[in-house]
């Protein structure tokens, strides 16, 4: 928990979600993720914010998605259900073709994310 009461695990990448917002536009988290690939992943009132670091020639992307084009979250496992819902520290965004898999440090940011996504997509 940091400034302003939003949940983030970085003040880098708050400042740099904060830098791009829109006017009126609202933070409701910032979560660092792990692994390849994804840097961090931002959630606004009107839009998923995801740091992508696999472009070819360590050049990185800050991919805007509005939910409006969210047609799905996932959870992802590698294990069995058989136990909690959310006993996954991943989740994957359906856009259209495209598929965005960010892994977290901890299940109760998965748990969070995915909530927002799904209030956000399902109005």
């Amino acid at each position: 928990m940091g400034r302003g009461g939003v949940p983030h695990d970085r003040s880098g990448q708050l400042k740099q979600i904060e830098s791009g917002l829109l006017p009126g536009e609202q933070i409701i988290a910032v979560y660092d993720a792990v692994g390849t690939g994804t840097g961090f992943i931002g959630l606004t009132d009107r839009r998923v914010i995801i740091q992508d670091k696999s472009f070819v020639g360590k050049r990185m992307a800050i991919t805007s998605i509005p939910y409006s084009r969210i047609s799905s979250v996932s959870v992802v496992s590698n294990k069995s259900f058989a136990g909690s819902f959310f006993s996954s520290g991943a989740i994957a965004i359906h856009v259209g073709t495209q598929l965005y898999e960010v892994e977290f440090r901890g299940e109760d940011k998965t748990h969070h994310v995915h909530n927002v996504i799904m209030h956000h997509i399902s109005l």
